[in-house]
């Protein structure tokens, strides 16, 4: 009876582990990176060849990191930019806790950093809200300029297959400080990762 449990446990014991190589071998964007086994006990009386999937850091979403971005018009009619317009090029970090932060192109006395939040949206499509604070280009480049309304920009992204990049469409609404519509832009984004081993050649 003990040897029959023994074996019947080894048994378990090696589909999980199988279950867990396969799964690894499977999946995309390290989706299951840093899991591991490792024996939940030691008793071999009361509970002989158990195992207890753990993960050894803790998981965060494969969008999770530094991208470089660019924003570029489409679709605005004849009033507002034309398509294939560059609207911003930046760098932007998405962060584990749902938060994301941009460094954008725009002259740094205006305001070239802006924050947003973020939330997973299926597999591999996210939804941002992002928000931009900062000053009108009255005194550029040589002083800070007015005070500005906000700046909302919402982007709906999809990841690629293997993680290196996404792509998706974003919506642009600037506003004075009444809460009037200034602009009104729209268009597509791409983005590629940026590692350790990312060329500066990046941004030409």
């Amino acid at each position: 009876m003990k040897v029959t449990r023994k074996i019947g446990t080894i048994v378990l014991g090696l589909f999980v582990l199988a279950t867990v190589l396969a799964a690894n071998a499977n999946a995309q964007c390290g989706h299951l990176k840093g899991l591991k086994l490792q024996p939940q006990a030691w008793d071999s009386v009361s509970n002989p060849a158990s195992l207890l999937l753990i993960h050894d850091q803790e998981p965060s979403d494969p969008i999770v990191g530094m991208w470089h971005v660019v924003f570029t018009a489409k679709g605005n009619g004849p009033d507002g930019p034309p398509d294939g317009a560059t609207i911003d090029n930046a760098v932007v970090v998405w962060h584990a806790d749902g938060t994301e932060i941009m460094n954008s192109g725009r002259p740094a006395q205006d305001g070239n950093f802006c924050m947003g939040i973020w939330r997973n949206e299926g597999r591999v499509g996210y939804k941002l809200n992002h928000f931009a604070l900062g000053n009108d280009a009255a005194n550029a480049p040589s002083g800070i300029g007015n005070p500005a309304g906000p700046t909302n920009i919402r982007e709906n992204v999809f990841l690629s297959r293997d993680c290196k990049s996404y792509s998706g469409t974003f919506t642009l609404d600037a506003y004075d400080t009444s809460g009037g519509v200034e602009a009104h832009i729209v268009g597509v984004i791409t983005a590629a990762r940026i590692t350790v081993n990312t060329p500066a050649t990046i941004f030409f």
